[in-house]
C-alpha cells in the first residue's frame, strides 16, 4: 500500500528523476496545488519548448475515464516523458455504484500496467475513503496531501523571500508561519509585503514581522484559550459568537485552536518561571504570546492538553466529512475543551 506524503517530500522525490505512474494532489490549497503542478512539470518535462507536446490537461467529468486512460497510453511526441493533469476527479463519487465500479475497473487495469512514459496526476479537493475508487488510489498511487506544518511553512517563507530577492531570518520566518497558521498562500502574501517593507535592509527580522503581519486570528484564539484555561466558559462562548459574527470560518477557528494547543504542549515542557523572551526563543513566537502560552500551559496537566487535541481532531473530522451545524459543533467543542 502506498502511503501519503507531503509537498516537500514530493519535491525531494521528484529531484531523484524517477517517474511516478500516478500522483494524487489532494487538498484545497491553491498555492500548493500550483506549486506541485509546476514542480512536476519541471521535473519530468524540463525543456519548455516541449511542453506544448508533453503536458496536457483533461477533465475526468467531461472527457470520461476511457479517454483519460487512452491519453495516458498514447506515446508523447518528441519528449521522452509526458504529464497528464486530470481535474474533476472527485466527480466519480457522484456516479451510481455501477458507474463507480466501471471507473475502478478501467483505472485499476491501467495502474496494473501503467505506461512507462506517462505521469498521471489526479487532482482532488477531498477523498471519500470508504469508496473502492479511493482505496484503489491509496494502494496504487502516490497521494500528496496539500498541507504544510508550521516548520515546513517557515522554510517555504525563506524560499519565497529568496525568490523575491530578499532574505528573512529563520526566527522571523518561524514567527510568520505561526501567525498565518502555516497557510502557504498567506505566507506568500505576507512575504511579498515584508520584502517591500524591508527593502534596502540586510534581512527581514522578527521586529518587521511583528510590525507588519496581520495576526488577528491567532491573537483572538490565544484570548479564547486564556478564557478556557481560566475556567471562563461563558466568556469563551460569547467570544466564539463574536468570531462567527465577524465572519471567521469554523474550520479556521478549529485549525487555529489546534495549532494553539500544540504550542501549549510545547510550552508545558518549559519551567513556569521562564521569562517571555526565553520562551519566545524556544517556542518561536512573539514574547507576549509566548508568555501567555507558558502561563496557560501550566494551568493544565499534559494529559488534559492531549485530550484537547483529540477533541479538536474530532471536530475537524466532522467539519470535513459531514454536514453538521457548525455553530452547534463549535459550542460542543468548547464544552469539551473547558472540561479537558
Amino acid at each position: 500500500m502506498v502511503s501519503s506524503t507531503s509537498p516537500d517530500k514530493l519535491l525531494a522525490q521528484l529531484a531523484k528523476g524517477k517517474p511516478v505512474p500516478a500522483i494524487v494532489l489532494l487538498g484545497t490549497d491553491s498555492y500548493l496545488l500550483d506549486m506541485c503542478r509546476k514542480r512536476i512539470a519541471d521535473a519530468y518535462v524540463p525543456d519548455p519548448g516541449l511542453r506544448d507536446w508533453a503536458l496536457s490537461r483533461m477533465s475526468a467529468r467531461e472527457s470520461g475515464w476511457p479517454d483519460v486512460v487512452g491519453r495516458a497510453q498514447m506515446l508523447p511526441m518528441l519528449a521522452q516523458l509526458q504529464v497528464v493533469f486530470v481535474e474533476d476527479v472527485a466527480s466519480v463519487e457522484r456516479l451510481s455504484e455501477k458507474g463507480r465500479d466501471e471507473v475502478v475497473e478501467i483505472l485499476s487495469s491501467y495502474l496494473d500496467q501503467p505506461a512507462p512514459f506517462t505521469v498521471l496526476v489526479l487532482e482532488m479537493k477531498s477523498m471519500d475513503e470508504r469508496l473502492k475508487f479511493s482505496k484503489l488510489l491509496a494502494q496504487k498511487a502516490l497521494i500528496v496531501e496539500l498541507e504544510l506544518g508550521e516548520e515546513t511553512a517557515s522554510l517555504l517563507a525563506v524560499e519565497m523571500a529568496a525568490e523575491l530577492g530578499a532574505k528573512i531570518d529563520r526566527a522571523a520566518a518561524a514567527l510568520l508561519a505561526s501567525l498565518v497558521n502555516g497557510e502557504p498562500a498567506r505566507v506568500r502574501t505576507e512575504v511579498e509585503k515584508l520584502a517591500a517593507y524591508a527593502q534596502g535592509a540586510s534581512s527581514i527580522t522578527v521586529k518587521d514581522v511583528e510590525a507588519l503581519v496581520v495576526s488577528e486570528r491567532r491573537n483572538k484564539v490565544w484570548d479564547m484559550t486564556d478564557m478556557l484555561a481560566s475556567g471562563r466558559r461563558d466568556a469563551a462562548f460569547a467570544f466564539l459568537e463574536n468570531l462567527l459574527r465577524e465572519g471567521e470560518q469554523p474550520p479556521m477557528i478549529v485549525g487555529a485552536l489546534a495549532a494553539t494547543y500544540r504550542r501549549l504542549i510545547e510550552a508545558r515542557e518549559l519551567p513556569a518561571t521562564t521569562n517571555k523572551f526565553q520562551a519566545a526563543q524556544r517556542l518561536r513566537m512573539s514574547p507576549d504570546i509566548a508568555e501567555a502560552a507558558v502561563r496557560n500551559a501550566h494551568r493544565f496537566p499534559k494529559r488534559r492538553l492531549v485530550a484537547a487535541l483529540h477533541a479538536l481532531a474530532d471536530a475537524d473530522s466532522q467539519l470535513k466529512s459531514s454536514a453538521p451545524d457548525p455553530r452547534a459543533l463549535l459550542e460542543f467543542l468548547l464544552v469539551r475543551l473547558s472540561a479537558a
